[in-house]
């Protein structure tokens, strides 16, 4: 029963993950890593691309929360602080913290060459934020580690902490974020549809993950942001079955393009 209620509900998709810690609990923690990773690395505030970034992500931002206040759900989205920051590195790899902060590594932007293609990565992570998967995997650890005491939730500050920072550990000034199969094609379709809200096409995912692909050929480890993602030609088959409700969303969009 303490399960079933703990129960939440991606309004994007319809999965259903396990949720036992509030975003008043899991947001702060979030924010203090964030701010540590942008003070252990060069960010970039000026440039077009940096530009380029926040503005992308504030167009996904305006359309979640438009899709949140239509469907009844806009008090989910208190709370949240969005951020998008573009930070220098090879990286090929992007994340959104729980709350709305984004970091966007300048690495990737070769392989997304357009505002589109950043609109695909920056649709994915936040998709993963709307999702509460950090809330899903912190949750799954307490469970897993026995933290469930009596039937009811009795988990202390610091072990809901300690558990949050062994998932999401800072070192070396990088976040590292890696979530499980599922969750990864959960945010692959809602963020598909976040990013045709937000008026891009969303045929740009295609383009993009063909580009990713030949990017990371013959590379014995993949980079960090495809470590745990499924293969991106496989994840294209996923994309094309969707992109009939994508382009409903984006036909409807009042942020598309004229």
């Amino acid at each position: 029963m303490l399960l079933a209620a703990a129960c939440a509900t991606n309004p994007l998709t319809g999965r259903q993950s396990l949720s036992l810690i509030s975003n008043a609990q899991l947001f702060p923690q979030s924010f203090s890593q964030y701010s540590q990773v942008l003070k252990d690395n060069k960010v970039d505030k000026t440039s077009d691309n940096a530009k380029k970034v926040n503005n992308v992500g504030q167009r996904i931002k305006y359309a979640a929360e438009k899709f949140y206040t239509e469907i009844g759900r806009a008090d989910e989205l208190k709370g949240y602080e969005w951020e998008f920051s573009l930070i220098q590195s090879e990286q090929l790899n992007a994340w959104c913290m729980p709350g709305g902060k984004v970091a966007f590594y300048s690495g990737i932007l070769p392989v997304c060459q357009n505002e589109a293609g950043i609109a695909v990565v920056m649709g994915h992570e936040v998709a993963h934020a709307l999702a509460g998967h950090s809330a899903e995997q912190v949750s799954n650890a307490m469970v897993a580690q026995g933290l469930l005491v009596g039937g009811n939730v009795a988990i202390s500050n610091s072990e809901w902490r300690n558990v949050f920072n062994q998932l999401y550990p800072v070192g070396a000034g990088l976040t590292m974020l890696k979530y499980g199969r599922g969750m990864e094609l959960d945010a692959d379709e809602a963020g598909l549809y976040l990013m045709a809200m937000a008026g891009y096409p969303p045929q740009e995912a295609i383009n993009f993950w063909q580009r990713m692909e030949k990017a990371t050929a013959g590379q014995q480890t993949p980079p960090e942001f495809l470590s745990t993602h499924p293969n991106p030609g496989n994840r294209v088959e996923q994309i094309k079955k969707i992109m009939p409700q994508a382009m409903k969303y984006y036909n409807q969009s009042p942020y598309k393009e004229k």
